[in-house]
């Protein structure tokens, strides 16, 4: 399915222009409609609600320049928490429905920005139904998608977020598909490394290179982000498990990608 209506979150974090400008580029791309959601999260003192309701003008007015010199077709959202009485995951979620890609930025647990929940990706991840594209706080990056990879492991997640990430990887110049620790089952001697699924990657016109790294002793969200970097990659595909049967919690790996991302991500639960 073509990517033709994206939702951004912006926040008055200091990489939210970093976010704002990816989005830009991939709705331009794809010639989809960029909406830009502003959640207010209202201060508990009176006096410091006119310096937010000042941020959000500041906010939409950065939106509506930028996206008009790009002549993006663009639409500004902002919502009150306070008035609907759910916190800002809850309100990104809910728009979220409706889009078909979610952009935000990385939580950066250093700062001292109270208007933004610290683990603002992991519940829009848990809770969107959407592929969420997530963007380091730390670094730019104007595009994405030349150089693609899937971190693979045979399973509900990874089989949706490779499907959601196809508007991505089928313009992508390479795609690499990488397997950590693979399971004794699905490894066979006579076969290339993820054979399976880069013949599948094949027939819908993606050629793909695989590689399966198996006895790692160190972390495998390490292993994934070293990886990347070694090859040169601009995104990281991944599908988004959780550690419990009820999913209100990212597993292990996920949250360590999420602490550690040094290029965007692309998660779908």
């Amino acid at each position: 399915m073509p990517i033709k209506d994206i939702l951004v979150h912006i926040d008055n974090s200091h990489h939210c222009g970093v976010v704002l400008d990816l989005a830009i580029n991939i709705a331009r791309k794809h010639q989809a409609r960029l909406t830009g959601l502003h959640v207010i999260s209202h201060p508990h003192y009176q006096p410091q609600l006119a310096s937010v309701e000042a941020t959000a003008a500041e906010l939409q007015a950065c939106f509506s320049r930028k996206t008009a010199t790009e002549s993006i077709n663009a639409k500004w959202l902002c919502v009150e928490s306070a008035v609907s009485g759910v916190s800002m995951a809850e309100l990104v979620n809910f728009h979220a429905h409706y889009k078909d890609l979610v952009i935000v930025g990385q939580a950066d647990h250093s700062s001292t920005n109270e208007n933004v929940e610290y683990d603002l990706p992991e519940r829009v991840v848990l809770g969107a139904g959407r592929p969420v594209l997530i963007v380091p706080y730390a670094g730019t990056f104007s595009s994405i998608g030349e150089q693609v990879m899937i971190a693979w492991k045979a399973g509900r997640e990874s089989t949706r977020a490779l499907h959601d990430a196809m508007p991505f990887l089928l313009t992508a110049r390479e795609v690499s598909v990488l397997s950590v620790n693979p399971s004794i089952e699905a490894d066979s001697s006579d076969k290339e490394p993820c054979a399976e699924i880069c013949d599948h990657l094949g027939c819908c016109g993606i050629p793909a290179k695989g590689e399966e790294l198996a006895g790692m002793t160190i972390p495998v969200g390490d292993v994934l982000l070293n990886r990347s970097w070694e090859k040169a990659c601009d995104l990281l595909v991944m599908g988004a498990y959780t550690n419990t049967p009820r999913g209100f919690a990212l597993g292990t790996i996920a949250k360590d990608i999420l602490k550690h991302m040094t290029l965007p991500v692309l998660m779908s639960h």
